[in-house]
This record gives C-alpha cells, structure tokens and sequence, in this order.
C-alpha cells in the first residue's frame, strides 16, 4: 500500500529553497485546474507552463481551453511573469498510444498511457531547457490518480534526465479554490475531461469518424 504523502513532501521540499526561486516546467491540463495551482506556486518558483495535450478532441475544444489558459493568466496579472510553450495539436500521438482502449470507461486503463505521454514529453523539456522541476496541474482534480501521476512522473524523470516535483494538488483546498477562481474569472469549464471518449460517453453519442 502506498503511504506517501505527497503534499507533505512538497512542503518540505518547499520550506527548503530558502528564498531560491527554481525554474519549473509545469505541464497544464487547462485553465481551470492552473488557477488555484498557479497561486500556489508562483511565490516559490519561476514557472514556465506547458501546453501539451493532444488528447483533446476536436481541435476547437484544444484552441478554446488554450485561449482560456491565455486568458487565466491575464485575469490573474501573470502573463508578463509566467511564461507559455506552446506545442501543436498532435492528435495522432494520443490516438497512437491508446489503440486498443478505446472501450476502456473513463477513469480506466485508458488514461495511464495518456498521462505518460504528456508526463514523458514535459520531462524531455524539461531536461532539454535547463529546468530545475518539472510537474503536471492534472492531480488537482478528485478524479484523477495521485499515486499513479507521481510514479509516472517519477518514471519519466528517470528516462529524460529530469526532477519531478513531488504534489497532489487537490490537497488543502485546492480544487475548491480552483473552482471559486473559475467563477471569479468566468473561466470556461469544460464538461468532459478532454479525449474524443469521454466526450461520446457525455453526449451518449457513437465516436466520431475521426477516432475510427
């Protein structure tokens, strides 16, 4: 059974930097869930976000919860301090590594090669640009898998050369407190976590050609 407690570790990790500001590379999921995650790092670290999610679908739902990031950051007086790298919509890698789970339930074997994915391509960054830690906003939400993100994450810092930035960001409030920033900036919300799955699955509808 796994015992750790990853908010504690990061409170150690943070009561240690002794003013240092490190560089974080912080994969973001969307707007949303980096409001309340955004607060609570940025006094501690110079966070560059990374915008990596070809698990969207369609391509509009991408642009929008892009331009919702955007406007995050703009409504929390950010953008001149919080960089954005910006990757395409490279919908393909997504579908490629979750051929075969496309029957799996949301929540199901399907959203750990999804993590990874993202996981691995912000650790590679990360270790190519210099950056001291790198992290993903994605434990914020209850239903995704802290233990799972943490140990994916872990791996994919072995692989690149990378420091993962232990967290569960849904703890002390959080993910409420994400939710209060959604309200106070009238931050578009999403109904579906994001795949061309989930969203047949929201709409009781048959996947759309596109994911044949």
């Amino acid at each position: 059974m796994n015992r750790r407690n990853y908010q504690r570790e990061l409170d150690r990790l943070l009561q240690g930097l002794e003013g240092k500001r490190p560089r974080l590379l912080l994969h973001c999921c969307c707007g949303v869930c980096s409001s309340a995650v955004l607060e609570y790092l940025c006094p501690y670290f110079d966070v560059t976000l990374l915008w990596y999610n070809p698990n969207l679908y369609p391509e509009a739902e991408f642009e929008r919860r892009y331009q919702t990031l955007l406007a995050l950051l703009r409504a929390m007086g950010l953008q001149d301090r919080v960089s954005v790298l910006t990757l395409p919509w490279r919908h393909e890698e997504y579908a490629a590594v979750v051929q075969g789970l496309e029957e799996e339930p949301e929540g199901g074997r399907r959203c750990e090669p999804c993590f990874r994915l993202r996981l691995r391509e912000t650790a590679r960054l990360a270790a190519q640009r210099g950056f001291d830690y790198f992290c993903t906003t994605l434990s914020l939400s209850r239903h995704k898998d802290a233990v799972l993100l943490n140990r994916l994450g872990e791996e994919a810092a072995r692989e690149a050369g990378a420091v993962w930035l232990p967290s569960d960001f849904k703890k002390q409030g959080r993910e409420m407190r994400a939710t209060e920033l959604a309200e106070e900036y009238d931050l578009y919300r999403q109904l579906y976590c994001g795949c061309e799955f989930s969203l047949a699955r929201r709409s009781g509808q048959a996947l759309p050609p596109e994911a044949d």
